[in-house]
């Protein structure tokens, strides 16, 4: 089948890496693309939020399945005018998106269908957010309500660090949230609408320094499987908030088709929800691809054609795998942009290792970072501690001067390997 994969970072350089391997996998073309996607895809340089655009170069190119990378083109509602003109996609219609384009959306339908969650309070404007605050003990956690590119939550350590963030999300909608005590990891289901089947887990690492410190971002590094999500933690978050939320978003008449990434606190109590993104996330998506066996493409079109289940369930290495982020100078903040970017080709040649770009540009033909997150090295190994070396073996030999990137990345699981 011939295959338009929308979006421009590392999740979809990894998308487009995977898919290639697909034996079903005909024709591979992205929109807008970067130079990594250069080398498994054609890039055509349009706008994927841009429905008109997308449904024209699907007409035109004659595509089978459209695979949606980012949240934004499917918050817009690109999905539901590729579906309206009988196109195939992966990925939800702007209706089921909400769950990631509102956190509050999210909130009141886990009160509404019993999904283990953080106790919260919907604010829509900064004075009822401060007020909202005498319910909460301390920390606290604020949200914005809308997209933020994983970056719109704050860990508030104190009362006049909770009021901060709320001044500085300005006088739109938040989420505050409770505080929950526990260890973070994130499950990935595919979902049709119907079935619902667990494809993998990661742990990611949101903030920017050393030791889990500073401002959240994006995603500094990421590592897949999660061993802390155990099968039985696994099940029961399928069960009680996976399931539920499907059933629940197809009782509405608004039933979820894609990939959904809920982002979870494994409690004393049990796994609870923090949020759902309705994509692959980025980077844990760079570490799941080198994992998944079998026909990527073909597990992507059952899902876009309501056939999950039909197919057999998806199948994972055993293997392990490690991404990490160099990120520009100044990120999450301003990030420096236009540093040149040498020897990818020898971090590569570090066995099992892959180097997705995330924020490149070719100028005058040389490769330079454009945005943030920059390159997302990733690595396989047989196990957890021989795939951290691999990667930090590879980030090593990159020439980025503007780079910089975090030593600590899965610390946990390091820890617990070597006990």
């Amino acid at each position: 089948m011939d295959i338009l994969l929308l979006g421009s970072g590392g999740r979809e350089d990894a998308l487009a890496w995977r898919l290639r391997q697909s034996p079903s996998c005909g024709r591979l073309l992205a929109a807008p693309g970067n130079p990594g996607i250069a080398r498994w895809a054609e890039c055509a340089a349009i706008d994927p939020c841009d429905s008109g655009a997308v449904v024209a170069l699907a007409k035109e190119q004659a595509i089978d399945l459209v695979v949606v990378g980012p949240e934004a083109p499917l918050v817009a509602g690109v999905a539901d005018a590729l579906r309206q003109a009988d196109i195939g996609v992966f990925g939800p219609n702007a209706a089921a998106a909400r769950l990631e384009g509102s956190k509050g959306f999210t909130k009141d339908l886990c009160k509404a269908n019993g999904i283990p969650t953080a106790d919260y309070v919907r604010a829509e404007r900064a004075a009822e957010a401060r007020e909202a605050l005498s319910q909460f003990g301390i920390p606290v956690v604020i949200k914005a309500d809308g997209l933020a590119a994983g970056k719109g939550v704050t860990v508030a350590m104190s009362r006049a660090e909770a009021e901060a963030a709320i001044d500085a999300a300005g006088d739109g909608p938040l989420v505050i949230e409770e505080f929950l005590e526990g260890e973070e990891a994130s499950l990935f289901a595919l979902v049709d609408g119907a079935a619902a089947v667990p494809l993998a887990s990661a742990q990611d690492h949101k903030r920017v320094g050393e030791g889990d410190t500073g401002p959240n971002t994006g995603g500094m590094g990421a590592y897949a499987p999660a061993p802390v999500l155990t099968a039985e933690l696994q099940s029961r978050a399928m069960e009680e908030i996976v399931l539920p939320t499907a059933r629940a978003l197809a009782a509405a008449g608004t039933p979820f088709s894609g990939v959904l990434y809920a982002g979870l606190m494994l409690t004393a109590q049990g796994p609870k929800l923090i949020e759902y993104n309705v994509r692959f996330g980025d980077p844990e998506c760079e570490a799941i691809m080198p994992l998944i066996d079998g026909d990527f493409a073909e597990l992507l079109l059952a899902v876009a054609t309501g056939r999950l289940g039909e197919i057999a369930p998806p199948r994972l290495s055993p293997q392990h795998s490690m991404t990490v982020i160099v990120a520009a100078r100044g990120y999450p903040g301003t990030p420096a942009s236009g540093g040149a970017i040498r020897a990818i080709e020898a971090a590569e040649q570090v066995a099992g290792v892959t180097v997705f770009h995330a924020g490149t540009e070719l100028v005058q033909g040389g490769l330079v970072a454009k945005g943030g997150r920059v390159l997302a090295v990733t690595a396989v190994a047989d196990t957890f501690a021989n795939a951290r070396a691999r990667a930090y073996r590879a980030v090593d030999q990159i020439d980025f001067a503007d780079g910089f990137h975090r030593r600590d990345i899965g610390w946990r699981e390091l820890q617990r390997e070597t006990a």
